[in-house]
């Protein structure tokens, strides 16, 4: 039956993770192929705003649903309204949304071979994609472990039918919608950098010391401050790589290396829950460690974030 329900899950998981992915990576294509090089890196900061800003509400309301009367626990292999809701309602708010920019932006692409494109991707496109690699693995493990993490320091629980966890479930929601605030502030502040690579690794090295920091602080409030923290990372992530990568590409296959370059996404995180087991093994199978191991990543992808040599392609008018 365990199984049954993992496989269950997973194909679930799956489903869910490449309808997102389908619905929501091509508008990032649609802002390289329809801004100037001046207006880029204030087009991805103002998605990035929206993103988080939807984020925001999304992450709350479990909570909210549960503070108005609606049931947060439930009986053993079964989910709580209050989470029911919140994917249906999320799944409501993205159809709209998807079809409201369907109809009302005007695309324009052009078909390429993305074997050929890849043969001759700039080298940014990889030095960039090294970072996403880092970046993208240890946001993983926030997903994956925060919950187990956060129920086990502050609330003193592993057990997940316990009062405690389901609380700690909450709590999470309320410090992923503070990662979110944090990450609309930033969006804010990341274009009055004048050093772009920089204003990078200094967004990647913030995050890398809010998920250490989650090691050292067991009241729910302090956490506060780790995921303002997280949020600063999570801005740049969703702004920088795209703007980087699209001043080294020609117009003409914009679109089609930043569909590509989702694959910078992607990979990470399949690699990422392929050897997470594991290594919560090596880390004493203590949820929280991996938290810390997210942070050692995010600050290699600082690191590897120096590697990276921007370079203007000619963009045809």
């Amino acid at each position: 039956a365990v199984g049954t329900a993992m496989i269950f899950g997973l194909v679930a998981l799956m489903f869910l993770d490449t309808s997102i992915n389908m619905a929501m990576q091509p508008f990032k294509m649609l802002v390289g192929d329809m801004v100037n090089e001046k207006q880029k890196g204030l087009a991805y900061s103002i998605q990035s705003f929206l993103c988080n800003a939807g984020s925001l509400i999304g992450y709350l309301f479990p909570f909210i649903f549960t503070f108005i009367g609606i049931s947060n626990t439930a009986d053993k292999g079964t989910v709580p309204d209050s989470v029911i809701y919140s994917f249906y309602i999320g799944a409501a708010i993205l159809i709209l949304c998807v079809i409201y920019t369907t109809v009302k932006v005007k695309e324009m692409k052009e078909k390429a071979d993305f074997i050929s494109l890849l043969k001759h991707a700039p080298k940014v496109f990889w030095t960039v994609g090294l970072v996403q690699f880092f970046c993208w693995a240890a946001f993983m493990y926030m997903w994956t472990y925060t919950n187990g993490a956060i129920a086990a320091t502050v609330w003193g629980t592993t057990d997940v039918q316990s009062a405690g966890y389901q609380e700690a479930g909450n709590w999470v929601g309320v410090l992923f919608a503070v990662q979110a605030i944090g990450s609309v502030i930033w969006a804010v502040i990341l274009p009055l950098f004048k050093a772009r690579k920089q204003a990078y690794a200094l967004s990647l090295v913030l995050g890398g010391i809010g998920f250490i920091s989650t090691l050292f602080f067991h009241n729910e409030y302090l956490l506060f401050i780790s995921y303002l923290l997280i949020g600063c990372a999570w801005a740049a992530m969703l702004a920088m790589p795209f703007t980087i990568l699209t001043n080294s590409v020609s117009g003409k296959n914009m679109g089609a290396y930043l569909g590509l370059f989702n694959g910078t996404i992607c990979v990470p995180q399949i690699a990422a829950a392929l050897v997470g087991g594991g290594l919560l093994h090596l880390v004493g199978g203590h949820q929280v460690n991996m938290l810390v191991l997210a942070g050692v990543l995010l600050i290699a992808g600082a690191v590897c974030v120096y590697f990276i040599k921007e370079t203007m392609a000619h963009h045809e008018a």
